[in-house]
């Protein structure tokens, strides 16, 4: 027997990303590729779970897994759309920041060339490196056309709903609807609670300005005077009383007559 032992092949290093787009939606179904990574070998150390859209680049888990990252280890998904549905230039930035940390994609869809391109030199090297760009910014292509098709098609759902006179509107998200209230509530700001609730600051507004006028009215206040959040906590009595500025220079009913009524 040989006194030199056979080096073990180095352990692969993996890290999972999970995305679905809405609250409303399942993780589940995704879990599988964990058992699938381990069951090939690799290491997971570390699996990041989100419920935001494909669309934005600021989602906290990605831009965490992203920050974790080591040199050598593989970013897994089920699809190239899990990790981007962003237009094509920012979606290459986002697998360039990956790059960046001499990380990898291991997606099902992308043809990854990194062993063989590992094993060459010279012009062969430059040719499969530059056909594993090629393939990659066509499959971040592909997967910003399919949301963009979706939206197009839910927008003429829309149009053709509102002619028929069918449409109601997006349906209410209690869940997220009790988060804003809770975060306002706790002193958070507009654009703050926004991203803390994964919705956009007018979405914030409304559903702010809506809880303020029920306050106004549950606490007798007439609704025309609580137009604001401001006059409606005033209203309240829980915010600052209303500017001088704000308020109608109106003298109470009578008070004309007795400031003009002198000495006499």
């Amino acid at each position: 027997m040989s006194s030199k032992k056979r080096l073990a092949a180095p352990v692969q290093v993996a890290r999972i990303y999970l995305r679905v787009s809405t609250d409303e939606q399942d993780l589940a179904r995704q879990e599988g590729i964990i058992t699938t990574a381990r069951g090939a070998g690799y290491y997971v150390a570390g699996i990041y779970r989100e419920k935001a859209s494909g669309a934005r680049a600021d989602r906290p888990e990605l831009l965490r897994m992203v920050a974790d990252l080591q040199p050598g280890e593989v970013v897994i998904a089920e699809k190239i759309d899990r990790i981007s549905r962003l237009p094509l230039p920012e979606a290459e930035r986002l697998v360039a920041s990956i790059r960046n940390k001499d990380a990898r994609l291991a997606v099902p869809g992308v043809v990854d060339l990194s062993e063989l391109t590992a094993e060459t030199e010279g012009v062969p090297r430059i040719v499969l490196e530059s056909i594993q760009d090629m393939l990659l910014r066509l499959a971040l292509q592909m997967a910003r056309d399919d949301y963009e098709d979706r939206r197009e098609r839910q927008r003429q759902g829309i149009e053709l709903a509102k002619a028929a006179g069918k449409y109601r509107g997006r349906r209410a998200d209690p869940k997220r609807r009790n988060q804003v209230i809770a975060l306002r509530r706790s002193g958070h700001s507009i654009n703050r609670t926004a991203e803390l609730a994964d919705c956009s600051p007018s979405q914030v507004k409304r559903i702010w300005a809506e809880v303020s006028r029920a306050e106004a009215v549950r606490m007798g206040a007439f609704v025309e005077d609580a137009v604001t959040e401001v006059d409606a906590l005033a209203a309240t009595g829980r915010g600052q009383r209303l500017d001088a500025s704000r308020v109608p220079d109106r003298a109470p009913h009578g008070a004309g007559e007795r400031a003009g009524c002198g000495k006499r």
